[in-house]
């Protein structure tokens, strides 16, 4: 699924190919325009010019001079400039000189219509903050209200947008966190913790954008057939976190009981989790 570096490239390439150009003609495919009709579509951005897009979480909004036009990418969507159709385009900008096409295979993306800005946050009113602009503060308050898994909060759209579930195990890895941790178990040190991993994790996959995982990271070699923790060597372990498959280091990531346990007995500072309230 395309997580937030993954729109960041799209938003990228939308600037690059679609900014400041006329639409001449919009076509879509039905079934992939929501809340409104492929004729709506056309009408509203039909002569205007294309604005800078921008990105929240993994949702991608373009300006036309007043309405905007709201992607989402789905599982398997993602931009293409020109080129031979497919029976997989969902939706075509015929531009002044040229074509943006939105692929999909699964066809779980879609494409909403918002009459101005105003419409458009009213749209995303659910969704929180975008998870590489929020600010520390912003974060930790927003953590402390919550109470669910530490997995099961990051890829929650309404609590920061655009962590999935790659992007996730890449996280608590780095923060040393088992995906199944209450987070109303961690103590301010775990939870600033968290946001640094969040923050480190995003910054680079945006900047190694189209590029492989760095080795070092988990993702390089999450998945693969014996794949040991790049940190400890441990085996890696796979679960069930939040309904995805997760990948971890029992080693680094233990449970929270056992991390309480492990604190306990070495004495000294607070643990780095408490037990999860009854």
């Amino acid at each position: 699924m395309p997580e937030l570096p993954d729109v960041e490239a799209e938003r990228r390439r939308f600037a690059a190919v679609a900014a400041g150009r006329r639409v001449r003609r919009v076509w879509a495919d039905p079934t992939f325009v929501r809340g409104a009709r492929p004729d709506d579509l056309d009408r509203a951005l039909r002569g205007r010019r294309l604005g800078e897009p921008d990105r929240r979480g993994k949702w991608l909004l373009c300006p036309a001079e007043g309405p905007l036009l709201l992607l989402h990418f789905g599982m398997t969507g993602g931009l293409v400039e020109g080129g031979v159709p497919s029976v997989y385009d969902r939706l075509v900008l015929e531009l002044e000189d040229g074509e943006l096409r939105v692929r999909d295979v699964r066809k779980l993306g879609g494409a909403w219509l918002a009459r101005d800005e105003g419409e458009a946050r009213e749209l995303l009113r659910g969704l929180g903050p975008d998870a590489l602009g929020v600010d520390r503060t912003t974060f930790l308050e927003r953590l402390a209200g919550h109470r669910g898994g530490a997995k099961a909060v990051l890829m929650d759209q309404g609590f920061v947008a655009g962590i999935g579930n790659l992007l996730a195990d890449e996280i608590l890895w780095r923060a040393r966190l088992h995906p199944r941790t209450p987070v109303g178990a961690l103590d301010d040190r775990a939870r600033a913790n968290l946001y640094r991993a969040m923050r480190g994790v995003l910054r680079t996959a945006v900047a190694r954008m189209g590029r492989p995982p760095p080795a070092g990271w988990l993702l390089s070699v999450r998945g693969e057939p014996g794949a040991r923790c790049p940190r400890c060597r441990t085996p890696l372990a796979r679960i069930t976190a939040a309904g995805r498959t997760t990948y971890l280091c029992p080693t680094c990531q233990p449970p929270a009981e056992a991390r309480v346990a492990i604190s306990g007995r070495r004495g000294g500072g607070p643990p780095t989790t408490r037990a999860a309230r009854a």
